[in-house]
């Protein structure tokens, strides 16, 4: 009786029918399967046993590429930053910072189980320590600024304000969920109407502007806002179209 070969430590086997060549392991493919994982089913769903049965391959086989879960999760954050490109463009400096954000918050809106981890896993890992593709946005931005004519200092600021807000605007619009879609009233859409009027009045009469949130605008409208802040502080004049 013939025997069948066991994939070796680190070969990954090919599932839909004999004969077809086991596809390798490499960093690319395990971090591109643990994001498609967390994308289907959220971050506590990565585990490197469960990365490992989606990938057919040794639990053990995964550590040659993530040394720790941490590690994981770091490469997931960059496999997701490494789509962020932001062109040396310093001769429109402002312009480019917006066409930035619609982009970081298209990646947001594609993969809204990692926005928690963007946010959170610079808090365990230090700058130095992390997956290059995930300092490059920082250098790339640097550089953009620099060349536009920013000292070092100020574009390090500019970068801490601009990313701040960017975290900020795409949880709250990923926080822009709708209780019950069958309801007319936005006020019962949003289940407002469960929170005490004599406690939460505002919250409760603005209960259209939360039900008609439109990303697109709010993050254009805080752009304004950021842009027209740090011109001020850092005195720079405003472009002239």
């Amino acid at each position: 009786m013939p025997t069948t070969r066991k994939p070796a430590e680190g070969e990954a086997s090919q599932h839909g029918g004999a004969g077809r060549r086991r596809e390798p392991l490499s960093r690319e493919r395990v971090l591109a399967a643990a994001l498609e994982l967390v994308d289907a089913e959220g971050v506590d769903a990565l585990t490197m046993r469960r990365l490992a049965r989606e990938l057919g391959c040794n639990a053990m086989a995964l550590y040659r590429y993530a040394a720790s879960r941490g590690a994981l999760l770091d490469g997931v954050v960059e496999a997701v930053m490494l789509d962020l490109v932001i062109p040396p463009d310093g001769a429109d400096w402002e312009a480019q910072l917006r066409r930035t954000a619609h982009q970081f918050r298209d990646l947001a809106l594609a993969h809204p189980y990692v926005v928690p981890l963007l946010v959170t896993r610079p808090l365990s890992t230090p700058l130095g320590l992390r997956p290059l593709g995930t300092v490059r946005p920082l250098e790339m931005l640097l550089t953009l600024l620099i060349d536009a004519g920013f000292s070092p200092e100020d574009a390090l600021h500019v970068y801490r304000a601009y990313f701040g807000f960017l975290y900020g605007h795409v949880l709250t619009e990923l926080q822009e969920l709708v209780a019950s879609p069958e309801e007319s009233d936005d006020l019962l859409r949003l289940g407002l109407h469960r929170l005490p009027a004599a406690e939460f009045p505002y919250v409760r009469q603005l209960a259209s502007a939360l039900a008609g949130y439109d990303g697109v605008t709010e993050l254009d409208q805080g752009l304004d806002i950021l842009l027209t802040g740090l011109r001020v502080q850092l005195q720079i004049p405003a472009r002239q179209n």
